[in-house]
């Protein structure tokens, strides 16, 4: 069988057969941090002028934006993807190098409201999303992540794969809707190592994509089943010859949505170790920032290719910036929205500490990569010590994840201010709930 057709049978299957309750809790986990994502991205200009541009498609159709503004269920899963990932605060899946969430949920979202699934179902679609996305991830590797922005183009996907998995496609239908999302895949990583508004567009596009796909394919719309694997398929044009026998070995046991990555800081997600380990070195040696000489990060490769601005000059820059990232957490203690406001931009402190620090790839760490995301930080004092420590992963990582009450926190801090608080908790609530709701109507 195809790739595709290896997919497709698992949904024939997955529609079955009950989902394990630790499963439930990992999708719902997953749906709240989409959430802690999307409100702080509504605000950013890409989403503005996406809303501004589609007006013909707002205020009417079955699907809704995130603050309850009707649309049909495409615009909403463009809109939608787009506001997940604007914030840099979404979800990932480390060996896939890959944000799942963002798409996936997004399409799942506007595809149930439009048809009028129930929260369980909901949370099922999103599942399925990410078990058939995170594993076409993993098989195109890191020669796809050179160039190709992931969020993108894996996760067109998993909003196929979760749309697909709403309407109950059946086995063939579900197989050409992943055939022709195949086609419409896009997102370069060329588009932001500039100072540039279209890298969340990247995942509003895939949500679209794939929920397009899956409409599609139930009207009974074909598309090339070998897309995947065939010589001229996604495999061999946009990564070296992966192998895709065993792509569906382990689906229905080995659950990937339970091991996903939670954001803990705002920004890049390469920066992060860097960024723990500075704090930890930090607070164990009880170091002022003013004592510090010299502070030396060595990481793996693509943190330096994307987190690569060495003296940002946007918040957007920011992001992107390990050197900023890093000397900010020292400064002010974490990385949070306060960070890429205009004050702290500037922060004379901070700026620095960066014209301090020296960055270079650790070949060890290099290696490493994707499986485990680290890094080695060394400090010299005024007072004539060297400190160093290696961070090892990420808090968020599967071996250090955020627990339930961790989410609940970020939830709160990053929806409270664009909602309120009570509306946060209710939403909250209703959240942790999901399986037992009748709709995913939106509620005021």
């Amino acid at each position: 069988m195809h790739a595709t057709e290896v997919f497709a049978r698992y949904a024939a299957e997955f529609y079955r057969q009950p989902l394990p309750a630790e499963v439930i809790h990992h999708a719902k986990r997953a749906v709240i941090d989409w959430y802690a994502s999307l409100f702080p991205g509504l605000d950013a200009a890409p989403v503005r002028m996406l809303e501004q541009t589609l007006v013909d498609d707002l205020d009417r159709g079955g699907a809704f934006l995130a603050q309850g503004r009707p649309a049909t269920a495409r615009a909403a899963a463009l809109v939608n993807g787009t506001a997940a990932h604007a914030a840099e605060v979404d979800d990932s899946f480390r060996e896939a190098m890959y944000h799942p969430g963002a798409a996936t949920i997004a399409a799942a979202m506007a595809g149930g409201q439009d048809i009028g699934v129930s929260g369980l179902q909901f949370l099922r679609g999103v599942v399925l999303g990410y078990e058939v996305s995170t594993r076409i991830g993993v098989v195109m590797g890191r020669s796809h992540y050179k160039f190709w922005h992931s969020t993108g183009t894996v996760g067109s996907f998993g909003a196929a794969a979760a749309a697909g998995g709403l309407m109950e496609l059946g086995e063939v239908a579900f197989a050409h809707a992943l055939a022709t999302v195949a086609t419409f895949t896009a997102g370069l990583q060329q588009a932001f190592r500039m100072d540039s508004m279209s890298k969340p567009l990247h995942a509003g596009r895939a949500a679209e994509a794939g929920l397009l796909a899956a409409q599609l394919a139930r009207r009974g719309l074909t598309g090339s089943l070998d897309v995947l694997d065939g010589d001229a398929g996604l495999g061999q044009a946009m990564s070296n010859g992966p192998d895709w026998s065993q792509v569906g070995a382990t689906l229905g046991r080995d659950f990937h949505i339970t091991r996903l990555t939670f954001k803990n800081h705002i920004g890049c997600g390469h920066t992060f170790p860097s960024i723990d380990g500075a704090l930890a070195l930090q607070s164990k040696h009880h170091i002022a920032t003013e004592d510090i000489v010299r502070i030396r990060v060595g990481t793996y490769r693509p943190a330096l290719d994307i987190a690569c601005y060495e003296r940002p000059t946007s918040a957007n820059e920011a992001r992107f910036s390990l050197k900023y990232m890093v000397a900010s957490a020292l400064v002010h203690g974490s990385v949070r929205m306060a960070a890429f406001e205009s004050a702290r931009l500037e922060d004379p402190a901070t700026r620095a500490l960066m014209e301090r620090m020296e960055v270079a790839v650790d070949p060890a760490l290099d290696a490493a990569f994707p499986g485990q995301r680290a890094a080695r930080i060394e400090i010299d004092t005024a007072d004539g010590r060297r400190l160093s420590h290696l961070q090892p992963n990420r808090k968020g990582d599967p071996e250090e994840p955020l627990s339930d009450a961790d989410l609940e926190s970020k939830f709160l801090e990053l929806s409270t201010p664009v909602i309120g608080a009570a509306r946060a908790r209710v939403l909250l609530e209703r959240l942790w709930h999901l399986e037992s709701a009748t709709s995913l109507a939106y509620e005021s």
